[in-house]
């Protein structure tokens, strides 16, 4: 028999400013739950009874319920606010890129479910835009080692990037995530606290691990695992950030922004779009500038601003007629996906 507990007045107030029905709201958190590889049977009636405090939500689902409210208002909600959790319960960001991307790939390679089930937000496509670029630096250079990194360790995770690539491209389905997690977690991650002869060789070497991270983020896609993909995207942009602040950079809030899109939720995205060609643009090649005039164009297209939309399309257009250089290696391994990847591209 469920124990009985004194309403939930914050969450039946949330609820009640926000204007929809329990069953629309159940609609809702379901669909969060089903972005993320869980099929729940959440219904109005579980709504009723977590408003009234005769039960709680499991599991994950009150992360969903707070995901699916903050859809709904169009700020972030947490679960705190809601009355589901203590508000000390609602822990910040790690701002060490290198911890986060370590503690990732070891949920990854110890197959921690928290990893596999966490929720795709809407908040968290808006992370770039309020990032500390210049503290998350002071403190990944403050922590760097005595070893010495070369150029054959940069080489070496770039060169096994395009294997496992290739692999997920012919495979699907995730191919090979332990294998890159593990070497993502116990050699590329480590690399970053290392000393390095050059300026040019550390951001390669951020960059090289950057590229990784995304491709972790890919396959944790491939596996309909859309929260967990977010985070390794989210962390992979402060790596990129670290390696190239204009170009890399803007590709990865591009990737934030192209998954948003892919799942529906335009939310952030015009801003993400055009934060990303304000510190792209003049600083990377035409084929590159055209892909994030078009991520533009479809953040304007889901929003239903369609003269916008035109503009930037070609605004593209006129960056594909250029001839300008390289393209580089982060958004030439996409741009494959975008012309050929037959499932769920976050480039269609």
């Amino acid at each position: 028999m469920a124990t009985q507990r004194a309403p939930n007045s914050r969450l039946h107030e949330t609820i009640d400013a926000i204007g929809c029905t329990y069953e629309a709201l159940a609609k809702d958190v379901r669909r969060v739950a089903a972005e993320n590889g869980e099929i729940i049977q959440t219904n109005k009636s579980a709504i009723s009874h977590w408003v009234n405090g005769t039960r709680q939500p499991a599991g994950q689902t009150g992360q969903d319920l707070a995901e699916a409210l903050s859809r709904r208002t169009g700020r972030t909600i947490t679960q705190s606010e809601v009355g589901l959790r203590a508000p000390e319960a609602d822990v910040p960001d790690e701002p060490d890129a290198v911890v986060a991307i370590t503690n990732l790939g070891r949920a990854d390679v110890e197959r921690h479910r928290s990893l596999a089930v966490a929720a795709f937000t809407t908040a968290g496509v808006a992370m770039p835009l309020a990032h500390d670029h210049e503290a998350a630096s002071r403190l990944l250079r403050a922590r760097t080692g005595n070893t010495l990194v070369g150029t054959e360790e940069v080489d070496v995770v770039r060169q096994i990037t395009t294997a496992f690539s290739a692999a997920d491209e012919r495979l699907g389905g995730g191919h090979g995530l332990t294998t890159v997690t593990a070497y993502l977690t116990d050699t590329a991650a480590p690399m970053l606290r290392g000393r390095f002869a050059a300026e040019a060789l550390r951001r390669a070497a951020f960059g090289a691990v950057a590229e990784l991270a995304y491709l972790a983020g890919w396959k944790h896609h491939d596996l309909g695992q859309e929260g967990a993909a977010q985070r390794y995207y989210q962390v992979g942009y402060q790596l990129a950030y670290e390696a190239d602040p204009y170009g890399h950079a803007a590709w990865m809030m591009r990737t934030l922004a192209h998954q948003a899109l892919s799942l529906k939720q335009p939310h952030h995205c015009i801003d993400l779009a055009e934060a990303a060609l304000t510190q792209g643009v003049g600083h990377i090649d035409g084929q590159t500038e055209a892909l994030l005039h078009i991520t533009h164009a479809r953040a304007y297209a889901a929003t239903s601003e369609k003269p916008s939309a035109a503009r930037a399309l070609l605004a593209a257009e006129d960056a594909l007629l250029r001839d300008d250089g390289p393209q580089p290696s982060y958004s030439r391994v996409s741009g494959r996906r975008h012309r050929g990847q037959p499932h769920r591209s976050h480039s269609d």
